[in-house]
């Protein structure tokens, strides 16, 4: 199983990396972050579906 898997999929080659002085990130690390907290501002600004009908 694991030979047919590792013969479709292409191999695995270093990514690219962010850095700021000692700080370091790979870059799609960094896009997943950047969705997640956007996400995460959303949530808090966007109203909640069906709560201003309720009593």
């Amino acid at each position: 199983m694991f030979s047919a898997t590792a013969a479709v999929l292409p191999a695995i080659h270093a990514g690219t990396y962010l850095g700021w002085g000692d700080f370091t990130i790979q870059a799609g690390n960094f896009i997943v972050i950047v969705v997640m907290l956007v996400l995460f501002g959303l949530a808090l600004v966007l109203p909640f579906p069906g709560g201003k009908g309720r009593k």
